[in-house]
């Protein structure tokens, strides 16, 4: 499926939430299926790859709150989203592309 990656590695991929609730909102999902976040058996370093995504956000946007949720209901597939606080993200949600290479640029 075409994604704006921001990130992948052996086992973790990010890109950015096609509905985006401000500029570089972003998800974070194990390559392999598990339905909860909670079934991730390395969930420690996929984390790492959540905490590593939320600081190049904040380093990409100029902003220090960014909002995780891990809920689930919404995909059957573990996911982790990263969120720019949207009261205080300049720039515009929707364009994918420079978001995209905003946070890739910060990692």
């Amino acid at each position: 499926m075409p994604a704006h990656k921001i990130y992948e590695d052996q086992d973790f991929l990010a890109f950015l939430d096609i509905r985006p609730q401000s500029p570089g909102h972003s998800l974070v999902i194990p390559k392999q299926h598990y339905r909860w976040v909670w079934d991730v058996p390395n969930a420690g370093a996929y984390f790492e790859v959540a905490k590593k995504i939320a600081l190049a956000q904040q380093k990409a946007f100029d902003v220090e709150k960014i909002l995780s949720k891990t809920v689930g209901e919404e995909i059957p597939h573990a996911h982790i989203w990263l969120i720019p606080d949207p009261a205080l993200t300049k720039g515009d949600k929707n364009d994918f592309a420079n978001n995209a290479e905003k946070i890739k640029s910060a990692l």
